[in-house]
């Protein structure tokens, strides 16, 4: 019988696997010296690169790998570069990078406890951690997630079902009156997909006022949000609290949000995608004073934490609410010796990898403390640029949060908004055209500003010289 076409035999198992090492080497030796991309990439480029893939003969395996190497070299934002501001996207840490390996080689399926009893132990072992250091019941559970978006589906998902349990089996048709969410106009957009995806509908997401750039949600317009609801025939039954927001890493009021919930009997779910691991930092951490009320958490280890995307993390005050939003029995599925570990009678996925293993893995090897250190440095480079900038003769809008910097250039002001915007869109582009830093333009609060985002634990101060010299060149040019 002829060797698998889908497994090389073992002497060019070890070839693949000894080249993919250096390769893998060469981006964390490499990527700092790279571009952070290339700005001239055009969707014609790419596919003129990939048009002999016809799939219509087999093509040499280490052809293969190097030639998807230079693809993604090439043709890709290096998102783990210490010059990249953007988006909440790291460098990740090695550990992580083997931990996917590993997941890749052994591909357990994360849907019932018996599939892989080490795998669901080692996510229930990190949850209940996480629960935990955020001051959560004993009874607190949950699960990891593809990202903030699906954890935060799951916030609204376990809400509905402790608030209305008929909806499990009658839908919205057995209400008598609209339920609706609130959060803060700065929130995260998946609340207006979410909206839709439950079948309440976008115009049920009601956005509350922030009190400023710098500051949070409003608990007076809250109070005014939640009056209006009510004189309305609306039904409230969740608020949503952002613990760092997308466009400013600003987090709001979270003790005063969750009195008001405890007050009218409301679900809080705290969105921490950015800013939850926070909590793992003795001096950063009463930045989250409030979220021990929170009903449940979002918070994503594919940011501040440092590993591989993607691994969003989803933990509840009660694992009887995670049953009620999605617990179901099929058949074909074996019962488990510990059936209550079952994740496809706990979430909203059946099968999944095993997204946990590179949190637990870079956990491990770098300790609570290691951990700490690497969220405060990049803190820290993130004040140390609103230093530099403010020095430079530009704004920082958003106070003080944690590594994101929201920046405008005061001789600006009396422009027009759009007129504002489209120079800072011209200020980033000269920037991310020189190769070194990238950064990108965004609105908070209808405002357009210029925004710098420290993702990376590699980020250094002649990083950040570099960002500050490029944004002065850019600036005598808009």
């Amino acid at each position: 019988m002829s060797d698998p076409v889908l497994l090389p035999n073992s002497e060019e198992r070890r070839v693949l696997l000894a080249r993919a090492a250096e390769l893998v080497e060469a981006v964390f030796a490499g990527q700092p010296d790279w571009p952070v991309v290339d700005a001239g990439i055009t969707a014609e480029s790419v596919r003129e690169r990939l048009a002999h893939y016809d799939f219509a003969a087999p093509q040499v395996g280490r052809v293969v790998l190097e030639d998807v190497f230079g693809l993604l070299r090439n043709f890709g934002l290096h998102v783990g570069h210490p010059g990249y501001y953007g988006l909440f996207n790291p460098t990740p840490g090695f550990m992580g990078v083997l931990a996917d390996l590993l997941v890749a080689a052994f591909n357990p399926q994360l849907a019932a406890w018996h599939h892989n009893p080490a795998a669901v132990e080692i996510e229930r072992l990190l949850v209940r951690y996480f629960a935990q250091a955020f001051g959560l019941p004993p009874a607190a559970y949950g699960h990891f997630t593809s990202g903030g978006s699906e954890a935060n589906l799951s916030g609204v998902s376990v809400a509905l079902a402790r608030r209305y349990p008929q909806l499990a089996s009658a839908g919205l048709r057995a209400l008598e009156r609209q339920p609706v969410l609130l959060a803060s106009e700065e929130s995260h957009h998946s609340l207006d997909k979410i909206a839709q995806q439950v079948g309440l509908g976008r115009d049920a997401l009601i956005r509350v006022p922030v009190q400023g750039l710098a500051a949070g949600m409003d608990p007076a317009a809250l109070d005014a949000a939640l009056a209006r609801c009510r004189r309305d025939g609306l039904d409230p039954f969740l608020i949503v609290a952002t613990a760092g927001t997308t466009n400013a890493g600003v987090i709001d009021p979270l003790r005063a949000i969750g009195e008001r919930c405890r007050q009218e009997g409301l679900h809080l779910h705290v969105d921490a995608a950015w800013g939850g691991p926070l909590i793992l930092s003795d001096r950063l951490r009463g930045r989250l004073n409030g979220i021990e009320m929170a009903d449940s958490i979002t918070f994503d280890a594919h940011k501040l934490l440092s590993v591989p995307m993607a691994a969003g993390v989803f933990v509840c005050a009660d694992k009887d609410w995670l049953s009620a939003a999605f617990d179901l029995d099929p058949a074909y599925v074996p019962r488990s010796a510990a059936a209550g570990m079952d994740n496809y009678r706990l979430s909203a996925q059946f099968s999944r990898r095993f997204i946990g293993l590179k949190l637990f893995m870079t956990l491990a090897t770098a300790g609570r403390e290691g951990m700490a250190r690497t969220i405060e440095q990049q803190v820290d480079m993130g004040r140390r640029l609103a230093v530099l900038l403010e020095a430079d003769g530009w704004t920082v809008v958003n106070g003080d949060q944690a590594a994101l910097v929201c920046f405008e250039n005061p001789d600006w002001a009396g422009l027009e908004t759009e007129e504002r915007g489209r120079r800072y869109l011209a200020i980033a582009a000269h920037v991310v055209a020189g190769g070194g830093s990238w950064i990108s333009v965004t609105r908070t609060v209808g405002r357009p500003v210029l925004r710098a985002c420290v993702t990376s634990y590699r980020t250094r101060e002649a990083d950040l010289d570099r960002l500050v010299q490029a944004l002065r060149e850019a600036r005598t040019h808009a």
